[in-house]
């Protein structure tokens, strides 16, 4: 159930099956179909859920912030490398079906497999994006490790192997990578 509990507008989250056993109980003998289109008349529509609750905020979490910006303008103002770090959901790799559509010919559209079920040889791959704030440039690691925090340290190595150790010039103090 949702809603103030003291205010007499209250709703549920059950889906119609549910609905129709509660009101089937209560005397009400009414199909799951039926509920359905009542719901439906009434403006309802399946939704997926939001996130939106954030939880209790951290006492300290304007100054932590506030200290953090403070430290990337000085970086940045010296030339010197701020990268922002984020890590996304694991994807399957191979033909699988996504919610995404891409432009095809008419009728043809691009083959996937059957069922969306990891492949061993392929299993799953997880992103890891890097995004150099002062050259506003970007990185993205793929790779297989579930060791996060390895595969996190791992990421920031290949990045500056590969492009921040071109871009910031070595000698600089700060601008190295252990």
């Amino acid at each position: 159930m949702r809603g103030d509990p003291l205010s007499p507008l209250r709703w549920t989250c059950k889906s119609t099956r549910p609905l129709a056993a509660a009101l089937t109980q209560w005397g009400h003998h009414v199909r799951e179909r039926i509920v359905r289109n009542l719901l439906h008349a009434a403006g309802y529509r399946l939704q997926a859920k939001a996130q939106t609750h954030a939880g209790r905020p951290h006492p300290d979490r304007d100054a932590q912030l506030r200290y953090l910006n403070e430290q990337m303008q000085a970086f940045l103002a010296h030339g010197l490398p701020v990268i922002s770090v984020d890590t996304k959901n694991q994807e399957l790799e191979g033909t699988f079906k996504n919610g995404g559509r891409e432009w095809q010919p008419p009728g043809q559209p691009g083959p996937v497999t059957v069922h969306d079920v990891p492949d061993p040889p392929g299993g799953k791959a997880m992103p890891y994006g890097i995004d150099d704030v002062g050259h506003h440039m970007g990185w993205v690691t793929v790779g297989h490790d579930h060791d996060t925090a390895g595969f996190a340290v791992a990421s920031v190595r290949r990045w500056w192997a590969v492009v921040g150790g071109r871009v910031y010039p070595p000698g600089r103090s700060g601008a190295a990578l252990c």
